[in-house]
Formats: C-alpha cells, structure tokens, sequence
C-alpha cells in the first residue's frame, strides 16, 4: 500500500467484492483498519441487506475503534432518455459530491483517515474516485486519496462460470446494457461483458450465434447463474431477473455474451 503524506487527511477507497464475504482482500482488510470513519450513502430499506454486509465486514475485520457517517443517497432520475443520461449523472453526482464534502470536512480531522467500501472494484463503474478527484481539485479540503482494488463482478461471473473472458490471443469489452441496447454488440468483438442492464437488453439482440453466460447476487446466497445459447435461454434469464427484483426490491447482474466461433 502506498505511502501517504503525514500532514493531510486519507480517505480510502475500498473495493469490498461483488457479495461474498470472502472476497475481501488481505490489502483491503489492512486499509479498512487505518480507517477513523467510514462514509455511507444510505439507499433506503430495499437495500437494507447490503448495508448490513458492510456492518458485518467491519464487525468482523476491524479490530479498532472507528465509527460511521451516512448521508441518504441522493434521488437520481433513472427513467432519463440516453440523449439525456449524462447529465442526469452528472446532476446525482454533483449532489453527492456536495454530501462527500460535507462528511470529510465535518468527520476527519486534519490528520484523519476516513474510508468509502464500495462494492466490486473502485476503478470498474464506481464514482467514487472521481468525485473526490472533482472535491479535491476545488481545493476545499486537501486530502490525499488511496484506491484498494477489489474483486468485480466480472471476475466473479467469470470465476462462477468458469470461463475464461478472453479467448487466445482475443480480446474482450467491457459495456453497459444502456449502450448495448442502443448501439448493439461492438463491430469486431466476439466476446462483451455487459454491466447495468435495467433494460435486459440482451433479449433483444437477433444474433444466433451467441452464447450467454449470466449471473445475479453472485456471491451472495441469493446468487442464480444461467448458461447456454442466447435465443434459447434469454426468456428464463427475464423471467428470474423478474422474480428476483420483485422479490428483493433490487438486482445486481452482469453477463458476457461470446459469439461461437467456426470449428
């Protein structure tokens, strides 16, 4: 772990896994234990059991004193068109820029140590880091910021699938079912991780030629895994996407699509 300057306040950034306990790092539980608080944003009662993961994490692997600082989560226009979607980002992460502020401000002294668990890893679809690279450059609050890299979704997927997500000498994207819905599959790539489909957009690719490999909660007890040819199997992945969210209140799924290739 790299070395931070003595006279400022550290504020870690932790990935903590994609839901398994398990997939806590021996660098992450090191970072989490030069934490004085740890910064929340409280997403309401529907995701109440992820909250409650982290309490159990810190429970478990911090030995001492900290304490913990929740702001709720600011609301964020999710129904926005895809002209519109940037800024409405935007929008949701100015104001959670403001919140991060206030917590560091008000939370850490000047030689304080303060830590955000996000889930999967910090550098993989996580605003973390650049938002306090945004509350840093306004020059505020002077802080120095320490990324711990984590286990992502994708690595957990893959590992659940047992797959490899590259074929030889292949490479694979990495997209979002927003730009997959939009733009189709990328020209030139036969093997695509798609994260953040609210809009199941794979059920409404044409190709025959694709095989599916799709998970929920993965590494979570809630965990479902789906493999086998897209056409075929995309009706029961809706369907279990459905009853999950119906049941839960929310649903965290990734999946890689790879096109069978000739011989």
């Amino acid at each position: 772990m790299r070395p931070t300057r003595a006279d400022v306040r550290t504020v870690f950034v932790i990935g903590i896994g994609a839901g398994d306990p398990e997939h806590l790092t021996l660098q992450a539980i090191a970072a989490m234990n030069r934490v004085d608080v740890f910064f929340t944003v409280d997403k309401g009662p529907a995701t109440e059991d992820l909250s409650r993961l982290r309490g159990e994490l810190l429970a478990r692997h911090v030995t001492g004193a900290y304490r913990v600082r929740s702001v709720p989560d600011p609301p964020r226009d999710r129904t926005a068109s895809s002209a519109d979607y940037a800024a409405a980002v935007a929008d949701w992460q100015d104001r959670r820029e403001a919140a991060y502020q206030r917590m560091i401000i008000e939370e850490l002294t000047e030689h304080g140590v303060g830590g955000f668990l996000v889930w999967g890893d910090p550098a993989l679809y996580d605003g973390t880091l650049r938002i306090l690279d945004r509350i840093a450059a306004r020059g505020a609050v002077a802080f120095d910021v320490v990324s711990v890299p984590g286990i992502s979704s994708v690595q957990a997927l893959a590992a659940r699938h047992r797959v490899a997500l590259n074929r030889t000498g292949g490479a694979f994207t990495v997209t979002t079912g927003r730009r997959l819905a939009d733009e189709g599959l990328p020209t030139g790539v036969d093997d695509v991780v798609v994260m953040l489909d609210a809009q199941q957009a794979f059920a409404g690719l044409p190709d025959t030629d694709l095989d599916i490999y799709w998970g929920a909660y993965v590494g979570t007890p809630d965990e479902v895994l789906v493999h086998g040819d897209l056409q075929r199997v995309k009706g029961d992945i809706q369907r279990l996407w459905a009853e999950h969210r119906a049941r839960k209140g929310w649903i965290m799924d990734s999946y890689l699509l790879r096109r069978r290739l000739p011989g």
